[in-house]
């Protein structure tokens, strides 16, 4: 991996000698071919005198031409051969001397783009027109534009987008006109004047419509799901107002949100100006909405503040969870349920480690991504190890009292900016520099917390209240025996909220299986088999496919065939391989769906089910 960063371990780029300063993309889609083409323009800024070439991230990219704009001289440039997953170094040789270039790269990306997702028409709900969607988080930008692809470097862009007038275009960036050109198609032009990393670009092309949800916000979804998701997210500017109240002003100018396709393989995907959302939220009662609160506080904690490299990814995720945690809770009014959503988090932290393996570098809150692919290390560690951290540090601190006004202080310390964790902790100390602080400061367990793999040296202290009658409930069903179910109705969890039934439902995990007859008379008193929740429905699943209840096997299948949420497909499909009785079933359920899936989720499910690519 010599030929890889000495800054970033997962590209190639020198911004140490010579940085990206803005982004113009001038790009044609087109759905016959699968592909955007067209230029980039980069403005460059020599950091160092004597720097002779800037180095670029590309994947599968076809380069035709690098053209100085000043002098519109044709530039020496060189594509080096493929390396593993990091794709290709592009080295450019700079013309002149001055401190300021600007070269345009004329381009295409290919038909098996990592950063883009085509669906057919068929494949769409409305079934009219086809659908693009991108998604370049974490490495996966270099396979859509050449550019500097490390979150250290973050610049403002703009963009020229053609396509048919059929579908609208949207980007991560505010709309500022649209054109219709002679041959009947638009060109949509879009300006993001705020710096950001290059994993936040995103485009969308398809069959959308708007609604308003706020004075600021616009949900953006295929008309069949439009009303839906503009009641699911109502509350979206409450949740803007309560970040707001927590970390300073929005900067972004819009927040919208777009629904995108099932085959979207995360909950969320923090875009500047343009969250992407999971339709799995869609669960009627607006009860699955908390994952907005995190994708907005995002647009501090990763947008205006962003890590470093992927090692700090936490800096991203924990950050992020710690404060999501901090907006529904303001906006429920309740401590007491911010503590049970840590709690809830501290057990998903184990059982992700546990399923690691506890000397796992990925259970590390820093891990060492030198030759790694950072979707590889994609886990629940990074989210809720560092929002586990953060508790302990407020606790440890003061409160929240006191520990809201450091966050306060570290985005406006560090907004624009990229930062790793010894960035992080410099500041921290640098705050809290009383004598006092600092004695309760020398008691931490750095390298435990931050460079040790498995399970933190420390866990917080958190309120449980909400969590006993879950656990309660679980015992009285794990003590019966199967003769004994007709005790249990559906007021048992009438008064539970979803996070609860959740909760409830994923101990279980933590016993031997339960019978089948517990869980179909489970399933049936409390509504289980009919629940529109696709956090319960998932964990549910789970529940049964591990009590080796036959009958769930079709819906197991129905319902990762249905979406594809990393989040759950991948431990359904885990735990349907793991049973002899699935496992072929399971398989040729995936081959069958593969081409509708996403190409992350695809490369996660085939190393999970043993089957060749």
């Amino acid at each position: 991996m010599s030929a890889l960063s000495q800054t970033d371990p997962s590209s190639f780029s020198n911004p140490e000698d010579v940085l990206v300063e803005h982004i113009h993309l001038d790009l044609t889609v087109c759905f016959a071919k699968h592909t955007l083409s067209g230029s980039v323009q980069l403005k460059l800024k020599r950091v160092k005198p004597e720097a002779e070439f800037v180095v670029l991230d590309t994947r599968g990219i076809t380069v035709t031409s690098v053209v100085d704009l000043e002098s519109a001289e044709k530039i020496q440039y060189t594509l080096a051969e493929k390396v593993a997953v990091f794709g290709s170094k592009l080295t450019i040789r700079l013309t002149n001397r001055k401190p300021e270039h600007t070269i345009e790269i004329t381009y295409e990306t290919s038909r098996e783009c990592s950063a883009l997702q085509w669906l057919r028409p068929e494949q769409t709900a409305g079934k009219r027109q086809p659908f693009l969607f991108s998604q370049c988080e974490a490495i996966h930008c270099r396979s859509m534009v050449p550019c500097q692809d490390t979150p250290s470097v973050k610049a403002p862009y703009t963009a020229k987008i053609k396509a048919p007038s059929v579908v609208k275009v949207l980007m991560s960036a505010l709309l500022e006109g649209s054109e219709k050109t002679e041959d009947g198609q638009m060109v949509h032009s879009f300006r993001q004047n705020h710096p950001m990393p290059s994993y936040g670009i995103a485009i969308v092309v398809g069959d959308i419509v708007s609604k308003e949800i706020g004075p600021r916000s616009k949900v953006w979804a295929e008309p069949e799901f439009i009303e839906a998701a503009a009641y699911e997210f109502a509350e979206t500017e409450s949740m803007l107002q309560a970040a707001e109240s927590l970390l300073g002003p929005y900067v972004w100018g819009h927040y919208d949100l777009l629904l995108l396709p099932p085959s979207f393989p995360y909950g969320g995907m923090e875009n500047p100006c343009l969250t992407f959302v999971t339709p799995t939220l869609l669960a009627g009662d607006r009860s699955l909405a908390d994952v907005v609160a995190h994708e907005i506080a995002h647009s501090w904690t990763g947008n205006l503040v962003t890590n470093a490299s992927w090692s700090d990814f936490w800096l991203n995720e924990g950050f992020t969870v710690f404060v999501e945690r901090k907006i529904v809770s303001r906006l429920k009014d309740s401590e007491v349920y911010r503590q049970f959503l840590a709690s809830r988090g501290w057990r998903i932290l184990t059982e992700t480690i546990k399923q690691l393996g506890a000397e796992n570098n990925f259970t590390c809150l820093v891990p060492d991504m030198l030759g790694v692919d950072p979707d590889e290390a994609f886990s629940s560690v990074p989210y809720e190890k560092g929002q586990a951290f953060l508790f302990y540090l407020e606790q440890l601190l003061g409160g929240p009292e006191v520990f809201e006004k450091y966050l306060r202080a570290y985005i406006d310390k560090f907004k624009g900016k990229s930062v790793n964790t010894a960035d992080w902790k410099a500041f921290l100390l640098e705050y809290f520099d009383s004598e006092e602080d600092a004695g309760k400061l020398a008691t931490v367990d750095w390298q435990g917390w931050m460079y040790e793999p498995g399970i933190p040296p420390q866990k917080p202290v958190y309120d449980t209240s909400l969590v006993e009658n879950c656990e309660e409930l679980r015992n009285r069903w794990l003590g019966v025996s199967d003769d004994q179910l007709t005790q249990f109705t559906l007021s048992d969890i009438e008064d539970f909220q979803p996070m609860q039934i959740e909760q409830f439902l994923s101990g279980f995990a933590d016993h031997d299986p339960i019978s089948c007859a517990k869980v179909k008379h489970m399933g049936e008193v409390y509504k289980l088999n009919t629940v529109t929740n696709a956090e319960i429905k998932f964990r549910w699943l789970r529940l049964c496919i591990q009590a080796h209840h036959e009958p769930i096997i079709d819906e197991a299948l129905q319902f990762v065939s249905d979406q594809g949420r990393m989040k759950f497909v991948q431990p359904v499909y885990r735990d349907l391989y793991k049973w002899s009785a699935s496992r072929q079933r399971a398989k040729d359920n995936f081959l069958a769906h593969r081409n509708e899936m996403h190409n992350i989720t695809v490369a996660k499910l085939e190393k999970i089910l043993d089957v060749k690519k």
